[in-house]
């Protein structure tokens, strides 16, 4: 990356450090021109944020004091490593009463070891406990649902229309 740290005054980076920006394939921002679009220069590839981006962004957040945008940053750079489908199913999967306790840790194994994402696999850990808490994880089976006391999606919506 860099060797002094990045400040707010680096701020915006593709105007006061574009040489520290480069596409997922290597090239400078630079040249991600309407040209190179045009002529075929560039590919989709080269249109997706880099991992190092993202990195960078998440400095430069820190030293502005806004170390919850940072993680953001962070784990949005380990997420470049997942495909698009497994992050829709992984996003379907999050919503509340979509999966159970064991899917979700399941899922943060999955993260951590096929993509290398622990900081995800952290906040998915986190999900599965916080979920567990309020009662918003998935059962088994609807009976299960029924006797908790939970209330499903569908019952609410059905709850909601009768009213």
């Amino acid at each position: 990356m860099t060797a002094a740290p990045l400040t707010a005054a680096d701020y915006p980076l593709s105007i006061n450090r574009p040489e520290l920006l480069k596409t997922p394939t290597g090239k400078p921002v630079t040249a991600l021109t309407m040209e190179a679009v045009v002529s075929g220069e560039l590919t989709a590839e080269d249109l997706r944020i880099a991992p190092e981006t993202l990195e960078l962004q998440a400095q430069l957040a820190e030293s502005a004091g806004r170390p919850q945008l940072a993680a953001n940053f962070r784990r949005a750079a380990e997420m470049t490593a997942i495909p698009d489908a497994e992050v829709l199913t992984m996003y379907n999967a999050l919503r509340p009463r979509a999966s159970t306790e064991a899917q979700l840790l399941a899922m943060a194994d999955r993260l951590e070891s096929t993509y290398g994402a622990p900081v995800n696999a952290a906040l998915v850990r986190e999900a599965a406990e916080v979920y567990g808490r309020r009662r918003l994880l998935a059962t088994d089976d609807a009976e299960d649902a029924e006797q908790d006391g939970a209330v499903t999606p569908a019952v609410a919506i059905d709850e909601e229309t009768r009213a």
